[in-house]
């Protein structure tokens, strides 16, 4: 007998904020200072969109296992307030990411594995049924957002790519194109970024692949045309625009652990009761309303995570 527990973080899907009510107008103005950034970028977006050759996949079904109990952030807000250092170490990334090159675009699978293969993207976003979720994203810097990624289960491609019983990790890697990414001229970071999972993270049934958010082909500033979500950790983990999955036996040395180990760790795992060293992190702003919200562990999803951590140790699960 199937026996289904409700997640604290779980609504019925009835009670799913409406699109209306999320991309209000006043709810971007509430931001604080965002919303004439974000009015011009939808055009942005909606060029990448008419680009993308699998925009007829979209919008997916929303899978209603995966809903809120806080509202959606605006995707005004969302497409004008992001991380990628590639094109910056600002928010206000967006119109330098339109740089962003998602086509051509190959994905290579290699290490401990039965075969490595490379695979373009859009017969790789073909080959996995796409839904959407509704998925809290929860930034280091102590800002939170709430997101409907589009995309397939992380265990899909597991299931795909075959790795062999000695894979212990999974090693992610996006593109490194100094002259398309200005970033990346700065020699001072580790270029290119990498991120990494255990391969039981990578087969939890949370972390999953992105090709597409608000119902439509991903934007370039929010990770084109394959990033990461792991919504129990922090957004640093969630790495963007991935061409390379690698696995491994060894934990691999990931971007901002390399840059900072002190206040970067591998796990990076949500916890209100560990601070930043240079913050706390017991509370989070929610942007959108601009109101200040306790951290929940595991950023809400510890009875689908909690258990990945059992008996680790003297590991440092949450920084």
């Amino acid at each position: 007998m199937l026996i289904r527990h409700t997640p604290e973080w779980s609504i019925p899907e009835r009670e799913a904020t409406p699109e209306a009510v999320f991309l209000s107008r006043r709810a971007v103005i509430a931001a604080g200072g965002l919303a004439v950034a974000g009015a011009v970028v939808p055009c942005i977006a909606a060029r990448a969109d008419e680009e993308d050759p699998t925009s007829d996949l979209y919008p997916a079904t929303r899978n209603p296992g995966y809903v809120l109990n806080r509202e959606i952030t605006p995707e005004a807000l969302n497409l004008a307030y992001n991380n990628f250092y590639e094109f910056g170490s600002h928010k206000q990334v967006a119109a330098a990411a339109q740089a962003l090159r998602t086509r051509p675009w190959e994905v290579s699978i290699d290490g401990l594995v039965e075969a490595e293969r490379t695979i373009g993207i859009d017969e790789l976003i073909r080959r996995f049924p796409l839904e959407e979720r509704l998925y809290r994203l929860r930034c280091v810097e102590a800002w939170a957002m709430a997101i409907p990624w589009t995309g397939f289960p992380m265990r899909a491609l597991l299931d795909f790519a075959r790795p062999l019983g000695s894979a212990k990790y999974v090693r992610m890697e996006t593109f490194l194109d100094s002259a398309m990414a200005p970033g990346q001229r700065q020699v001072w970071y580790p270029w290119p970024y990498v991120e990494g999972l255990a391969i039981e993270e990578a087969a939890n049934d949370l972390a999953f692949l992105v090709t597409g958010a608000y119902g439509k082909p991903l934007a370039r500033q929010m990770g084109a045309p394959l990033r990461l979500a792991v919504p129990w950790k922090y957004g640093f983990k969630s790495i963007k625009s991935i061409v390379r999955f690698t696995f491994t036996e060894e934990r691999p040395k990931t971007f901002w652990e390399t840059i900072q180990p002190a206040e970067y760790g591998f796990w990076a795992n949500v916890n209100p009761e560990v601070p930043h060293p240079r913050w706390s992190q017991a509370t989070e702003k929610i942007l959108g309303t601009g109101e200040r919200v306790p951290t929940v562990i595991y950023n809400g999803y510890g009875a689908l995570v909690a258990d990945l951590y059992r008996n680790m140790g003297g590991e440092k699960l949450f920084m």
